[in-house]
């Protein structure tokens, strides 16, 4: 671990570009998720494996909670918000495999997700409103909103990367000094609680992630649902 959570220790250097831990272990964990993606859609049956089942319910689950939060089929936005929970929950539990730690424990990392985010919410509200109705939200419910709105917009993005960062970098340092200080078998407890935590921390992000975006399209996704009813028909 390094001296300072805003520190990254730098790995290799390709030329004057210093590639640091966090962003291989975040390439490392891509592979990990694209190779077990690519192996869980292998070979799909009518009457699933126990595997496969596994992975369905996976699925079914982060479509259940899309339903729930957004109140809006979640074709479009399972992709986006399916690969956040996934990666940040990789993520925080990489913090289980000894000296690795874990790229959401930075903020360079940290805020990446709610930069993706943030522009998840303007092409989504962008497409189910168009240009003029998206930016129109701003002005909600009355026009002098508009400034209020657009720090709200910026606000809520740093208090994901804070919120994120806080939870995740607390409870690697803590791990840390009790595995010290107590040696290998008293943080056990706290490891699984880590989990824990690390399970939890990628739900409520994604979840802020579906409330951000149902926000962004609300009042455009009956036309934009309208629309692809249409194209779908002819």
């Amino acid at each position: 671990m390094t001296g300072s959570p805003l520190e990254s220790h730098i790995v290799f250097s390709v030329g004057p570009v210093a590639v640091t831990e966090p962003v291989v272990v975040t390439w490392v964990l891509m592979a990990v998720l694209a190779v077990g993606g690519w192996a869980a859609g292998r070979g799909l049956k009518l009457e699933p494996t126990r595997r496969q089942a596994v992975f369905e319910m996976i699925v079914e689950a982060i479509q259940g909670q899309i339903r729930d939060t957004m109140h809006a089929s979640p074709r479009p936005y399972l992709p986006l918000l399916g690969t956040i929970f996934l990666f940040i929950l990789t993520a925080n539990w990489s913090s289980l495999i000894p000296g690795v730690e874990p790229p959401t424990a930075h903020l360079e990392t940290d805020a990446a997700l709610a930069l993706i985010v943030f522009m998840a919410v303007i092409w989504f509200g962008v497409r189910a409103r168009g240009v003029r109705g998206y930016l129109k939200s701003f002005a909600q419910p009355a026009l002098f909103m508009v400034p209020l709105n657009i720090i709200s917009t910026f606000a809520r993005t740093l208090a994901m990367i804070v919120r994120l960062f806080g939870n995740v970098m607390s409870g690697v340092f803590i791990i840390g000094v009790i595995l010290s200080l107590a040696g290998l078998l008293v943080p056990i407890p706290l490891m699984a609680l880590d989990l824990l935590t690390g399970a939890v921390q990628a739900y409520i992000f994604t979840v802020l992630a579906m409330v951000f975006i149902g926000s962004a399209v609300s009042g455009g996704e009956g036309a934009a649902e309208s629309q692809e009813t249409q194209e779908a028909g002819s």
